[in-house]
């Protein structure tokens, strides 16, 4: 019988996995609209009493997402107000949907990695994770390997689909 050979372990073929750049920690939602009366109308007074009272120590060290659940129209303020009370405790704040808050952490990350050691080699950019990577992160990442990578696929090793290849 013949030895079974593991052709992707031998192969030069370097494996790019946003999952492995993704940050630990807890992410939340935060809706404004629980702030409002009716979950429509913005008071100030109200809205800032209700702010000033919120246990924003539970939110410590998390990264946090604010939107608006309902189609309330809010002044730029508001969010902003929300974050002043976040700051000193969640590790990041945007305003937007958790999937946002996912591709801004990502638009940190990804310029600062080296991708020097790709060059010239052909890179799969690993697809299938098991952590919420948004597509945004994958757009990012192609742009940062396409200047140093010889050929990039796109998913696993055994069902890639080529993306793009270096012209001679």
């Amino acid at each position: 019988m013949d030895e079974i050979i593991n052709k992707v372990a031998n192969s030069v073929l370097e494996v790019f996995d946003l999952e492995d750049y993704y940050p630990n920690g807890i992410r939340t939602q935060i809706d404004i609209s629980q702030w409002l009366l009716e979950g429509f109308l913005l008071k100030e007074k109200d809205f800032r009493e209700s702010l000033k009272n919120h246990d924003w120590k539970q939110y410590e060290n998390q990264y946090v997402a604010i939107d608006c659940s309902t189609d309330a129209i809010i002044p730029a303020w508001a969010s902003i107000l929300v974050t002043v009370y976040l700051s000193p405790f969640a590790k990041k704040v945007v305003m937007g949907s958790l999937s946002d808050l996912e591709t801004a952490l990502y638009q940190e990350i990804l310029p600062t990695l080296d991708y020097s050691k790709y060059q010239d080699k052909p890179v799969i950019l690993k697809g299938c994770s098991k952590k919420p990577v948004p597509e945004n992160a994958y757009i990012m990442a192609i742009q940062k390997l396409q200047p140093f990578a010889k050929s990039i696929m796109y998913g696993e090793a055994c069902s890639a689909v080529p993306l793009f290849k270096k012209g001679k």
